[in-house]
Formats: C-alpha cells, structure tokens, sequence
C-alpha cells in the first residue's frame, strides 16, 4: 500500500474551501483521471476513474466529516483506498488543504504507474486545480453540505 500527502494553500477562508470539497460531483472539473462522482446519499459515492486505458468503478463510504476541519473516506469495493482531506485555517482569507491518501494499485497499470509516481504527480495536479476552480469562482463555492459523519 502507498501513503500519497500533499497540501496546498488556497486564498479563500476555511468555510468556502471545505464547502467547495464537500461538493464530491464536481470533482471531474479538476480531478484528473476523475470521469464521474455520483452521491447517492450522505456518505455513499460511486466513482468511474480511468488511468490510461483502464477504466475503474467503485463505490466509496465517507466516515467522517466535521464542517470546516476534515472528510474523511475509504473505498468499499474496487481499488483498496482510503484517506482524509483536513483544511486549516491561515487567515480570514487563506486555508491550506491537505491531504492523506492510502492506497493499494490494483492491476498492472495502476501499479506502473504507482511506481513511477504518477498517483503523487495526480495528486498534487488535483490540488492546483482545486486552487485555481475554487479561487476563479471569486472565491465563493458552488455548493455546501455541512452535516457531521461521526467516525464509526
């Protein structure tokens, strides 16, 4: 299993950068590889991914979510994942968004390319992208569901 971090400073406040994450189907608009995210209730995703030629889907569980401080998931089928995004407060304005990702490539593909890097290369694509998204919609989010997922 690898262990992926990365964080990323974004110049929005804590509120609207947690928001914006909390919005799971807009991921594909700045997550490579990330075709589609459907919610199907308060903590159940369904993902299609591809890597190349490879094409995944998955069902995901978020099992922890306190507004402004973290999300927690882990994936219940497909490839072996977990992880959490935590946003920490700079100031009024600035919010670093981290992020700790455990994962087991599944295939070949998957694992080439976990060798080589390019999971952490995604990855720290993703949170530019997020940074840009989330900063060219005058820092204001397209979205926001606040509710708490206690950790089981």
């Amino acid at each position: 299993m690898s262990t992926i971090t990365d964080s990323i400073d974004v110049d929005v406040d804590v509120t609207t950068a947690y928001n914006q994450w909390t919005q799971f189907e807009t991921f594909p608009q700045f997550m490579e590889g990330v075709d589609e995210v459907k919610q199907l209730d308060d903590t159940h995703l369904h993902w299609v991914t591809s890597i190349g030629p490879v094409t995944r889907e998955f069902d995901a569980t978020v099992t922890e979510q306190h507004p402004d401080e973290r999300v927690a998931w882990k994936s219940d089928d497909g490839p072996e994942h977990a992880g959490v995004v935590t946003f920490h407060r700079l100031d009024d304005n600035k919010t670093r968004v981290s992020v700790q990702m455990d994962i087991d490539p599944e295939g070949f593909v998957e694992k080439v390319g976990d060798a080589a890097g390019i999971l952490d290369h995604r990855v720290k694509g993703d949170l530019e992208r997020f940074k840009e998204f989330i900063e060219s919609h005058d820092g204001a989010e397209t979205g926001a569901w606040r509710g708490e997922v206690e950790r089981p």
